[in-house]
């Protein structure tokens, strides 16, 4: 009887604690389709409210942005989005951490000048904080064509 009930009380947490991965999937999805609206509409307080302060942005050139640097840049229209699409997402999360990978693709009009067009490979570090996802670092490489 007892072995009975340590196997379902096993099969429960099992079930419990793959239920709860992909719950974590979906929410780190939901916080990178944030992230790629508010980096489009470079609204500060949407912004500010993904990121941690202690935020590393790896531009595909080889710039690295601070969490302030980041913000600034896209509310100012520095760096503009126009579009953004993203394709091939994959997420796999190790504990309060997910890695999340895209292909991105991206229309700019970067401080104004005429449309531009961006293909990269992205990873992103989300981390969760009490019950949030917040961006921790993000790296971007070139990308030769749009997948």
């Amino acid at each position: 009887m007892i072995k009975k009930l340590i196997f379902a009380m096993s099969f429960f947490m099992v079930i419990a604690v793959s239920g709860q991965k992909m719950n974590d999937k979906d929410a780190v999805t939901a916080a990178a389709e944030k992230l790629r609206l508010a980096m489009i509409s470079g609204e500060k307080p949407a912004l500010e409210s993904l990121i941690l302060p202690e935020l590393t942005y790896g531009h595909s050139g080889g710039n690295i942005d601070d969490a302030t640097e980041f913000v600034e840049k896209l509310v100012s229209k520095k760096s503009d989005f126009v579009t953004i699409d993203i394709t091939n997402q994959n997420i796999n999360i190790v504990g309060n951490t997910a890695i999340l990978r895209h292909h991105f693709y991206a229309t700019t009009a970067d401080a104004g000048k005429t449309p531009g067009d961006v293909t990269l490979d992205i990873l992103l570090v989300w981390v969760k904080i009490k019950n949030d996802w917040k961006l921790l670092a993000r790296q971007a490489v070139k990308s030769e064509k749009k997948k």
